[in-house]
């Protein structure tokens, strides 16, 4: 089990590293089509570098609750602190389907926010990533 623990933490480090980045992305295309004169070529390069990090970011989710997954059935954890991760861990998988829809957006020029938005946007799985380690480590109930 420890070896599917270590692979737990591998990939939630991994995925959360492409959900502090790609809204990072998002902020930096916002003031991109925010400005004056837009330039388009640096617009198409966000697109495609906001399109390529979230493929790359699914396959990192589905083997962190993979994993997860199995830890949870095979110590058959319970506690109250276990709900309340599970909760924030489903608010993540909703974050993360929403950031692929934000992806949508820019990619059909179809934006809505500002690169403030995105800024306190980006903010939410810091957050959830802090609350998750106390719940973690400290069963605080």
């Amino acid at each position: 089990m420890l070896w599917i623990k270590a692979l737990h933490i591998i990939f939630i480090t991994s995925w959360f590293a492409g959900l502090f980045y790609l809204p990072r992305l998002f902020v930096n295309h916002a003031m991109v089509l925010d400005s004056a004169t837009p330039d388009q070529n640096t617009s198409e390069r966000l697109k495609l570098m906001e399109n390529k990090l979230y493929r790359f970011m699914l396959p990192l989710a589905i083997l962190a609750l993979g994993f997860g997954l199995w830890l949870w059935l095979g110590y058959g954890i319970s506690g109250a602190w276990m709900h309340a991760k599970l909760t924030l861990v489903a608010i993540l998988i909703g974050y993360h389907v929403y950031c692929g829809k934000l992806v949508n957006d820019f990619k059909q020029n179809k934006n809505q926010h500002n690169h403030i938005w995105y800024r306190w946007f980006n903010e939410l799985p810091v957050l959830i990533l802090i609350a998750i380690v106390i719940l973690v480590v400290v069963k605080p109930f």
